[in-house]
């Protein structure tokens, strides 16, 4: 099935919507393999350095954690992560070892967690593996700084509608 079949009957009727639907949805189709790529990448990568106790999403959540402390309710706030994804994930990081946790001192509910030294060599692999990658675009000339900003500044506009749509529109 074609993206054009995808395109609701009375949208069709206009040229001009008809278009810009098509690209839309192209767009969307294109953000959602990227994803599953990236995660792929990831997963090629660790296949080939011999780690493979950890999943590519696991390896994504150590990256964004960075150094920081957070509670699970954080990732979900920043929009990393799902809330039964994302519990489910750091539990296994801890029971793996790639973190610590801790009860919050305050709210005894949140629990704080934070990477051990190895998860930070995850969270490494995973920083190496992104600069070779942004050296690679641009040594390739398969984008440039300009590019890398065009794209960069057109996801944080659809980011910002998709948000707004939730919280005024419904």
């Amino acid at each position: 099935m074609s993206i054009q079949d995808q395109i609701p009957a009375p949208l069709a009727a206009s040229g001009q919507t008809q278009g810009f639907m098509v690209n839309y949805l192209e767009a969307l189709s294109l953000v959602e393999r990227l994803h599953r790529l990236l995660l792929d990448v990831i997963k090629d990568e660790f296949e080939r350095v011999g780690v493979l106790e950890i999943n590519a999403v696991q390896a994504l959540l150590l990256f964004n954690i960075g150094d920081h402390e957070v509670t699970a309710g954080e990732l979900k706030s920043r929009g990393y992560y799902q809330g039964s994804n994302v519990s489910y994930n750091l539990k296994k990081l801890v029971d793996m070892g790639f973190m610590h946790h801790q009860r919050c001192e305050i709210d005894r509910r949140s629990v704080r967690v934070k990477l051990t030294d190895k998860g930070c060599k995850i969270r490494d692999v995973v920083a190496a593996l992104f600069a070779r990658h942004a050296e690679g675009l641009e040594d390739k000339g398969v984008l440039g700084p300009t590019g890398i900003d065009d794209i960069t500044r057109s996801l944080k506009r659809m980011e910002r509608y998709w948000s707004d749509q939730i919280r005024y529109i419904y």
